[in-house]
């Protein structure tokens, strides 16, 4: 005999309570949406100072969150970090950590009205004013997205129009931001730029299609869209995922090039440690929504200290050396509508302590640019109370 009867499910939700929980998200979404719509909106409400004016952005408990028909998603749950002027932060992690919703934030590129910014501080420099991003207004927004921060979106064949020539959509970003230049002027910036990025018949490729292009030459336009205005900061979103080898260290070396050329900073996200290694100056380690290492490359790649890292270190297949399988972190990532109440990586950590099975644990100082949460450097925290 089967038995008919519905056994529980926590992963289940029924019809009725979809729609109660779609009810209440529209309710907070809308309030959220009128905030940031508002016209003449006092400027003393969106501009602040930064915590060290050595930094062009500052995240402060940066809480993004979705607001989905079967619950919330915290996708950024609460992150702190910096980007220095004319440095490199590389931000890693597996995919759905939040390293890309973190840098939309940045951009309030958030997909509206289900993503929204609900807590915390951005904090941006653009050399004369500081804006908390988060509370900014979107036509103000509008002056600074592209302009003052650029961003390299991870495939160049969607992120073009393929119904446009590559000339028109990047004349179109000087039309927008600088309105009193005339077309002569703008087709002369947008030539120099394809020159720039190392496109040598730039003249050519301004009249041709995306899809007359490789995936390298494609990638490259999407640099040179990104640097029209030469942005204070420069948002590169796994800019290397579908190039070959050769092509990857080209463009590698290109925006490196050209950070110091126009004096930006970058904020690179990837999954390739590799590619941290060789082109960042401080990391950032992200798992399920928030920073669970940080340090400067040599700190995070010389002296792993999170379990999630050393994992990450383990997974990377190291050149000259020979072994059977690859290592894979066990598990899998917790259920994001439902986050659980103690460490997040704890269900897949193999280096696990009795003191593990308390809360989320806190952020500790193992050097003064090293960070790490993870109850396995007490100690040092004890160390630190005691003095």
């Amino acid at each position: 005999m089967f038995n008919n009867k519905k056994k529980k499910d926590q992963n289940y939700i029924s019809a009725s309570e979809s729609r109660r929980i779609s009810r209440e998200n529209r309710k907070i979404t809308r309030e959220f949406e009128k905030k940031r719509e508002r016209k003449h909106v006092d400027p003393s409400e969106y501009t602040t100072k930064m915590h060290d004016e050595n930094n062009v952005v500052e995240f402060d408990n940066l809480h993004t969150y979705f607001f989905t028909d079967i619950g919330t998603v915290k996708s950024v749950d609460g992150v702190t970090f910096d980007v220095p002027i004319g440095k490199t932060v590389g931000i890693v992690g597996e995919s759905g950590c939040g390293k890309s919703v973190t840098s939309l934030s940045l951009m309030q590129l958030v997909q509206r009205p289900t993503g929204q910014i609900v807590e915390g501080q951005i904090r941006f420099n653009d050399g004369e004013t500081v804006y908390d991003i988060a509370q900014t207004p979107t036509n103000v927004m509008q002056k600074i997205r592209g302009n003052k921060i650029a961003m390299i979106f991870q495939e160049p064949m969607t992120t073009l129009n393929p119904i446009f020539r590559i000339g028109m959509q990047l004349d179109e970003v000087l039309e927008l931001h600088y309105p009193d230049w005339d077309k002569e002027k703008i087709k002369a910036r947008t030539i120099e730029m394809l020159g720039l990025v190392g496109i040598a018949n730039a003249e050519g490729v301004y009249k041709m299609y995306p899809h007359e292009l490789s995936g390298g030459m494609r990638q490259r336009v999407c640099i040179a869209m990104a640097l029209m205005c030469s942005p204070r900061l420069i948002i590169a979103d796994e800019p290397t995922t579908a190039l070959d080898v050769t092509i990857q260290a080209q463009i590698l070396d290109l925006l490196r090039q050209l950070k110091d050329k126009i004096n930006s900073s970058i904020m690179l996200i990837t999954h390739d440690l590799g590619v941290i290694a060789e082109m960042a100056d401080y990391v950032v380690v992200m798992y399920a929504g928030r920073i669970v290492e940080k340090g400067t490359v040599h700190d995070i790649f010389n002296n792993p200290s999170h379990p999630y890292t050393i994992g990450l270190m383990n997974s990377k297949p190291v050149v000259g050396k020979k072994v059977d399988e690859l290592y894979c972190i066990p598990g899998k990532v917790p259920n994001p509508v439902a986050m659980p109440n103690y460490c997040y990586f704890r269900d897949r950590c193999e280096m696990r302590t009795e003191h593990c099975d308390g809360e989320y644990p806190p952020v500790i100082q193992l050097s003064e640019t090293h960070q790490c949460s993870c109850y396995r450097y007490l100690d040092y925290l004890n160390k630190k109370k005691g003095e």
